[in-house]
């Protein structure tokens, strides 16, 4: 179990909000990711202590920049938080919440969410604007979308300029074809097993997703599954994971 001072410390390196639309070059934008494996019976308790923490975040109006976070159907929690460099990760953690709410009651808070989970995982990945198809604007909460579905491509070093040739194929055709189905494309970075990318479809809900993707697969017709076949046949690996958005367990600082 860490301590709390190695946790506060992961914790506020990555709760930095990125802004909800994002600066449209193409170059690539780092996240930080924290990554809870909180056990199946504990989800309750879990989010009963982030809560806790988030209200206290509130009270005290503590003036970092915030946070995002997402939840995946197999009971992991990600914090997903945006950085300029890598001098980002040594701005103060939670800046004068232990002070505020006191040292004890901040040391029990996370002590309490310690026993929720095993696993924890701390890693960076990059958005890929050119690689991802968001024609109205990329941003990562679109209104009244919260459900989620991940799909990650993992390749190996040698497939690594083929499957992104691959990947601009397939976005091509989208935009010839006008799809309504926008993503967004992440590609693994620092501290990730091996390379990948992630993309990231936002629905309203799983019929509403499943109702989307069928509609967009007759629109691609026959041009969509030679794409496809071609990225797919490059891959060294393909996983699926459902999950949303919580917007209850974000946080943003009042002014």
């Amino acid at each position: 179990m860490r301590t709390q001072k190695i946790k506060t410390l992961i914790l506020g390196l990555i709760f930095m909000v990125p802004a909800l639309i994002l600066a449209q070059d193409n170059s690539p934008q780092a996240f930080w990711v924290h990554e809870d494996v909180v056990k199946p019976g504990m989800v309750g308790e879990y989010e009963a202590v982030c809560k806790e923490l988030l209200e206290n975040m509130k009270t005290h109006n503590i003036q970092n920049d915030g946070w995002i976070v997402t939840n995946t159907a197999d009971s992991r929690y990600l914090f997903v938080g945006a950085i300029d460099n890598m001098a980002d990760l040594d701005k103060s953690p939670f800046p004068g919440l232990a002070e505020k709410m006191g040292g004890d009651k901040m040391g029990a808070l996370f002590g309490r969410m310690d026993k929720c989970y095993d696993t924890e995982h701390d890693y960076v990945i990059y958005l890929d604007k050119e690689l991802s198809y968001m024609p109205g604007g990329i941003t990562q909460t679109p209104e009244g979308q919260n459900y989620r579905k991940f799909h990650y491509l993992y390749f190996t070093p040698e497939k690594r300029a083929t499957v992104r040739e691959k990947m601009k194929a397939v976005k091509d055709l989208f935009v010839a074809k006008g799809s309504k189905v926008d993503y967004r494309v992440y590609r693994s970075g620092f501290g990730n097993r091996g390379e990948y990318y992630m993309v990231a479809i936002a629905a309203k809900d799983p019929v509403d997703y499943a109702q989307s993707g069928m509609d967009n697969q007759k629109l691609l017709g026959e041009d969509g599954q030679k794409v496809m076949g071609e990225l797919w046949g490059n891959l060294l690996k393909y996983e699926e994971i459902a999950g949303q958005m919580r917007p209850d367990m974000a946080y943003s600082p009042s002014n």
